[in-house]
């Protein structure tokens, strides 16, 4: 029984490193604009509930329970992991002047134009690059709202830079009296069906529907940007914690691993 407990203990280590890894990252995302959460997802793993169906071999030593019934780990529960959850919530809006920094208060995402595709984002510190095109600090082509379906290359917003410009609440962009364009915001059916892409940019998870909804009235804050929604003192409190989970995982394996010598170099020797 030792043997299986050792995976038991095992697995839970890895579980703890996994949500080690991810509170890592979201401390170093503090300060990145538009950044979302991360957190660990686990369920408990019931081995015999999982495991398929087989063929029971007959017994051929003196009946038991055990020898009607191969356990094989499943009176034991395993820690499994089902993926990364990322909280959309929103962060709090930072004031910056910069007439280019727009934060979206509220639900929705920028569409970004990328070379693998359209992609959303929340991180709004936009510039204008050589050519008088807005962009994200990647360099990719931000969109104007121009509907479902509407090609990608006629929804680059080109800027003049020699005039000033201002951006209303609407996420209407005027140089003087003109409106230049209207910065496309949108939402998703389903937030769970994003996938994150580095650390600013979103696509769909495989097997999703890509279902990408225009916001007719978005709230856009001019001059101010989002932060990340990171509670730095909740992710050292987590850190704190999964190690010490950890460090218990780790002493159950010790204890195991020794069980197992004794069995081996102890008891296997007794006559």
């Amino acid at each position: 029984m030792s043997v299986k407990g050792i995976y038991t203990a095992l697995s839970g280590a890895m579980a703890q490193s996994l949500q080690m890894d991810t509170i890592a990252n979201n401390i170093a995302n503090v300060n990145t604009p538009g950044f979302k959460r991360d957190t660990q997802v686990f369920n408990e793993y019931l081995t015999a509930n999982e495991k398929e169906q087989t063929g029971m071999p007959v017994p051929r030593i003196p009946s038991s329970i055990e020898s009607f019934y191969d356990m094989q780990g499943g009176d034991k529960s395993f820690v499994d992991s089902k993926g990364t959850f990322t909280d959309f919530s929103q962060g709090s809006l930072k004031h910056t002047g910069n007439p280019l920094d727009l934060a979206i208060d509220g639900a929705g995402f920028f569409e970004v134009a990328t070379p693998d595709g359209v992609k959303l984002t929340r991180a709004g510190n936009f510039t204008m690059d050589g050519n008088g095109h807005l962009v994200n600090k990647e360099g990719h082509f931000i969109l104007a709202s121009g509907g479902a379906g509407a090609d990608p290359e006629a929804r680059v917003i080109t800027l003049n830079g020699s005039e000033p410009l201002n951006v209303n609440d609407q996420g209407d962009i005027f140089q003087g009296t003109q409106l230049v364009a209207r910065v496309s915001v949108v939402t998703v059916a389903d937030n769970d069906s994003l996938q994150k892409i580095g650390n600013s940019l979103y696509g769909f998870k495989a097997g999703h529907n890509p279902e990408i909804i225009a916001k007719p009235n978005p709230s856009l804050k001019s001059g101010f940007m989002e932060t990340s929604n990171v509670n730095v003192v909740q992710e050292m409190t987590d850190m704190i914690k999964t190690q010490r989970i950890f460090e218990s995982t780790q002493k159950a394996i010790s204890a195991y691993d020794s069980m197992n010598d004794k069995l081996v170099n102890i008891v296997g020797k007794t006559s």
